[in-house]
């Protein structure tokens, strides 16, 4: 399968260097080819390429260069068919539309099975955002509306109020994209990746509480076949931390999406997991019971202090039957704070910095508006 990503932004945004931060950071390995056109910055040599691991079919010094003002849909197969690359970066015109270019890789991969549009980002300069909005309209809204990630450069130049003021513009012109908002140094090109990628904090919560529930059901197996006693099989519906506050824990079968953002609400359906809980006719739980997800990014920062305040008044019942929360958020002066919560228990830990200050709570009956409040957002 040949993934397309798009990486549009303005002129002088900083396309190329993250186009090299990607390709040194988190490509390599894959056979990888550059598309760009009559307008683009990017002029990276073989050399580079072959340095960063990544194998690039050798053409133009190992860039494939095309115009997206010929025919782009001919262009891209003969690209694809030539050498059936693992990726194929697209960097049109820093004053082209990128609906336009998204359409354009659309029609194309839509009757050719081995290609797809994998993302479509735009890389924007912190300190422009406002003057571009006002200055430029139509033309660069359409790169913030129509992208997937916003990934912000030069982010530590600005102060913290600029920060939060460039980010609110960027959200009200798209609500639902990725802001990348720390800066590129103190984050690597596969923290970058996993953003656009869309890899959520909710999602990898799910996947731990799906092992935790494939465990407890592994170990209530083994005792049934010695013991059928209500209370072996009661084990496996129990979340191992003995919390018991804990009961609705095995009902994450039925996720109820409230896609806020992508950061917190994209996740799979499991349909196994009511398995330990309803064989032999016992029911330990109702099926309208529903696990959701609140979740948001946000670049203010947190200090210890506050977390665990906000963490403990999670047990209150005030929010919600909250099962599991975590996070990644900014603490000033380059540092980040981790957290992790399950009920009557939390930690607050400093860790690698993010791509964006993130938070995810996941439970039953969630109050959105309180908990937005809570965390002072």
């Amino acid at each position: 399968m040949t993934k397309i990503d798009i990486i549009s932004g303005f002129l002088g945004a900083g396309k190329t260097t993250l186009i090299k931060k990607l390709l040194a950071e988190a490509y390599q390995g894959e056979k990888l080819v550059l598309i760009e056109n009559e307008f683009g910055e990017i002029s990276i040599d073989g050399g580079f390429l072959k340095d960063s691991g990544v194998q690039v079919s050798e053409m133009s010094s190992g860039c494939i260069c095309c115009s997206l003002v010929g025919d782009f849909n001919k262009a891209l197969k003969e690209v694809h068919e030539k050498y059936q690359p693992d990726r194929i970066l697209i960097e049109p015109s820093g004053v082209g539309k990128l609906s336009d270019v998204i359409v354009a890789v659309e029609n194309t991969v839509k009757d050719v099975p081995d290609m797809k549009l994998n993302s479509f980002v735009t890389v924007a300069d912190a300190g422009k955002v406002k003057v571009y909005m006002k200055n430029f309209g139509e033309f660069y809204n359409n790169q913030i509306e129509s992208a997937g990630t916003v990934i912000l450069s030069r982010t530590q130049k600005l102060s913290q109020e600029k920060l939060e003021a460039a980010a609110a513009l960027l959200r009200q012109k798209n609500p639902t994209a990725a802001i990348i908002t720390t800066p590129w140094d103190q984050i690597d090109g596969k923290t970058i990746l996993a953003a656009v990628e869309k890899v959520s904090l909710a999602d990898e919560m799910l996947e731990k509480m799906r092992a935790e529930h494939e465990a407890d059901e592994h170990e209530h197996e083994h005792h049934h076949h010695h013991d059928h006693d209500d209370h072996d099989h009661d084990h496996c519906c129990h979340h191992h931390d003995d919390h018991d506050d804990d009961d609705d824990h095995e009902e994450h079968h039925h996720h109820d999406h409230h896609d806020h953002d992508h950061e917190c609400c994209h996740h799979d359906h499991d349909h196994d997991h009511d398995h330990c809980c309803d064989h032999d006719h016992h029911h330990h739980h109702h099926a309208d019971e529903v696990f959701t997800s609140w979740g948001e990014e946000t670049v203010k920062p947190f200090t210890e202090p506050q977390l665990h305040q906000i963490l403990t008044a999670l047990d209150g019942g005030d929010y919600g039957q909250i099962v599991r929360a975590k996070g990644i958020v900014p603490a000033g002066d380059g540092k980040w704070l981790h957290f992790d919560y399950v009920p009557e228990e939390h930690e607050v830990r400093f860790g690698p910095a993010d791509y964006t200050g993130r938070l995810c709570v996941i439970g039953a009956h969630l109050d959105e508006h309180k908990l937005h409040e809570l965390f002072g957002l």
